[in-house]
């Protein structure tokens, strides 16, 4: 397991390879659907997102004796975001993405070019994941898009992922969507025979 703890610098994410198990310590930014649109059209993050990490994830968060608590934090599908997610790469200098079911080749080109790796977070695992949330740091934008859709500025320890896109070239998604094709070209060829 490696331990990916902040500053999260080119350096760092550049050492990491498709396949990598990784536990993060350090902040992350939650951002779905309407952040990555709202960033995309050219607005201004509230928080600098450069060499940060987001997390494609709409956390169950509440209020406990006047602090927020996040009590589920599973992550989102990442494909929703792949219109997005290379220009913001870019433009903010984001160093991580964590989501589930992996990004498109914009994203995977991005991530090379710009020193950036793609985080698999296990579905199904929202309360689990929670766990390793040892505060929320701040809120952004949460009038202007409600709970789910707003930054929550999050403080992990060992939060688990796996390295799928990494900033090589290299996106363990890509690789299996090529195998699985080449397995069903063989097999309907010898259908056909």
């Amino acid at each position: 397991m490696i331990q990916l703890e902040a500053p999260f610098t080119e350096e760092k994410i550049r050492s990491l390879k498709v396949g990598d198990m990784v536990e993060i310590s350090g902040i992350v930014y939650t951002g779905r659907d309407a952040v990555h649109k709202w960033l995309h059209e050219g607005h201004e993050p509230p928080v600098s997102l450069k060499d940060a990490i987001i997390y494609h994830c709409g956390p169950v968060v509440m209020k406990k004796k006047g602090k927020w608590v996040v009590t589920a934090a599973g992550p989102t599908t990442s494909t929703r975001e792949e219109p997005y997610q290379a220009d913001i790469i870019e433009k903010h200098g984001l160093r991580a993405v964590i989501g589930k079911g992996g990004m498109g080749e914009k994203t995977r080109q991005a991530c090379e070019k710009f020193g950036c790796v793609y985080l698999h977070a296990v579905g199904g695992a929202a309360q689990v994941l929670a766990e390793s949330i040892q505060e929320v740091e701040n809120v952004y934008l949460l009038e202007k898009f409600g709970s789910p859709e707003a930054i929550w500025q999050l403080r992990v320890k060992s939060f688990p992922v796996v390295v799928t896109i990494d900033a090589h070239g290299r996106s363990l998604h890509k690789e299996i969507e090529a195998e699985s094709a080449q397995k069903l070209n063989s097999l309907m060829t010898s259908i056909k025979k």
